[in-house]
């Protein structure tokens, strides 16, 4: 891997002469203001994390080291981790290289297999990826370097290392839990030399000679890499990391905020409300049909699932891209045309209910994705996260290779009480009638 060492390398030197050029003129420069409101809203809004990977702009969706949908969107994993992790595109020889190295470290240990065919059959797919990536930690590389006393400037590299050797594993990990759960148990093995798209496909053991399939899974694992860093999952394996907690705990702590109704599971609650009005209204709902649904649920005191994000302000691009994918392949599929339905319906509704508050009416990309897999026979709804998990590994690795190479910190950021505020804030208010006082 040494065309990915070196440019890694390159870029991390970049990255770091760049922010010491910033350090030694603003050191002291204020970037934010922190407000109650902040502190209150779960940190929504707050400057307060450097991430080189991505960046959401609010109008115009994810960027990945400068490049937006649709300049990524028919690129593959691995040309997308490249990207992540060096600021550019690979050339076919870099690519040759990273594919030769993934398709040698995608063996997963058979303990790991043992453990998960010991476990309950309800329990959620997502335990049981995070489990088994957990349960892999004891081969981690840096952790042995650690040990060994290696300089920190090598921290990143190791870090690297890991990751590799993780991400080839995923797309053999994630199928073989879904042959456990979903199937009849028996894992798909495969001596071809496979790219991860095509590796997770295969063994599935489903719609592998579909190409449209294969795909839509190499869409969904390049769309979902990565949201900078301030996001549950990518937050909690930047903490769990900078802890220098390998990359195999800082990705099952990930995985673990992933599993959230709020965050990756949403795309699995969003299937389940399209299931809902079909289970209500039939297959092919009429468009006031679908309305009064709409109404009912919000009326219900209930949400829109897919609708609305923490940062966008506009239709998710990754939404318009799986768009594209299913007016191309699947086009009758009625989920397709119920999600269709709601595009249409719900921005307007949601703009004027409750005197217009909701900030973004808009759909993410949870509200589209599911419905295509669903189509495609993969019908076990809670078994979507783990492929967001698989693509979102991507942007934890590459979030902490670029991390450990520029050094940064340990994350701690300081709590207050109640006690605290009220203190804080008394103080400031007799400060303020004082100088009122003061004034002739």
């Amino acid at each position: 891997m040494e065309k990915l060492v070196a440019k890694v390398s390159q870029r991390i030197k970049i990255l770091n002469n760049e922010l010491q050029e910033i350090y030694q003129e603003h050191s002291d420069d204020i970037v934010g203001e922190i407000t109650l409101k902040n502190l209150l809203g779960g940190m929504r809004g707050m400057t307060s994390l450097v991430c080189n990977t991505s960046f959401v702009d609010p109008y115009k969706g994810l960027f990945i080291s400068g490049y937006e949908i649709p300049d990524f969107q028919d690129k593959t994993p691995e040309e997308i981790f490249f990207l992540l992790v060096t600021g550019t595109f690979p050339d076919p020889s870099e690519l040759d290289e990273l594919n030769t190295e993934l398709a040698q470290r995608a063996t997963i240990p058979e303990f790991v297999w043992s453990m998960l065919r010991s476990l309950p059959k309800n329990i959620h797919p997502m335990t049981m990826f995070s489990m088994g990536i957990l349960a892999m930690e004891g081969e981690s590389v840096f952790k042995k370097k650690f040990e060994e006393g290696v300089n920190k400037d090598e921290y990143w590299l190791y870090t690297l290392e890991d990751s590799l050797n993780l991400i080839a594993k995923l797309p053999v990990l994630a199928a073989g839990i879904y042959r456990l759960l979903f199937m009849n148990g028996d894992i798909i093995d495969s001596t071809q030399d496979l790219n991860l798209t095509d590796n997770f496909t295969f063994r599935l053991g489903f719609n592998r000679h579909n190409p449209s399939f294969a795909d839509l899974n190499r869409l969904y694992l390049v769309l979902h890499c990565d949201h900078e860093g301030g996001n549950v999952s990518a937050f909690t394996s930047r903490i769990v990391n900078s802890a220098l907690s390998n990359i195999y705990y800082a990705t099952s702590a990930g995985l673990n905020g992933l599993a959230g109704p709020l965050h990756g599971l949403a795309n699995q609650e969003c299937l389940h409300f399209i299931t809902e009005i079909h289970d209500a209204l039939g297959n092919k709902p009429s468009i006031d049909a679908v309305r009064n649904f709409v109404m009912a649920t919000l009326d219900a005191g209930k949400i829109i699932p897919g609708y609305g994000h923490a940062v966008l302000r506009v239709t998710d691009p990754r939404f318009s891209a799986f768009m594209k994918f299913g007016d191309q392949y699947c086009s009758e599929s009625p989920y397709l045309q119920t999600v269709k339905k709601l595009y249409e319906i719900v921005p307007p509704i949601l703009k004027d209910y409750k005197d217009g508050k909701i900030s973004n009416p808009w759909p993410n990309v949870d509200a589209i994705s599911g419905s295509l897999l669903y189509h495609y026979g993969m019908t076990h709804y809670e078994f979507y996260t783990v492929m967001f998990g698989i693509s979102r590994t991507l942007g934890f690795c590459a979030q902490n290779i670029i991390a450990r190479g520029m050094q940064q910190p340990i994350i701690r950021p300081k709590s207050v009480t109640n006690t605290w505020l009220k203190t804080y804030f008394e103080s400031r208010t007799n400060e303020g009638n004082r100088t009122k006082k003061a004034v002739p």
